[in-house]
């Protein structure tokens, strides 16, 4: 398993904006993407402008299509001008679990 975790930063102001290119993301994800296992998205709970993506991928086949669908060139392209900076992107192997 491949884990991403992504942290954005939002203007303020454009939190909800965000949110809702997200949450198409998310729907994208859900219908058409069967290596992801988790995609969920978490807000800060002391600054609403920070976001974090929690992503687990089967393989690195399954990050690959989801990193080059054209869903998340549309999600890249509508948040851009929404972002404070460059989002933070980490890349883990998972060493254990519980589910």
């Amino acid at each position: 398993m491949i884990t991403v975790i992504a942290r954005l930063k939002v203007k303020p102001g454009g939190e909800a904006e965000f949110q809702e290119a997200a949450q198409a993301m998310m729907a994208h994800v859900k219908e058409n993407e069967p290596g992801t296992h988790a995609y969920i998205l978490h807000r800060a709970m002391a600054d609403p402008t920070q976001f974090v993506f929690y992503e687990s991928y089967t393989d690195q086949a399954a990050l690959a299509a989801h990193s080059s669908s054209a869903a998340m060139q549309a999600f890249v392209a509508r948040i851009g001008a929404l972002l404070d900076g460059q989002p933070e992107i980490g890349m883990f192997e998972e060493l254990g679990a519980k589910r």
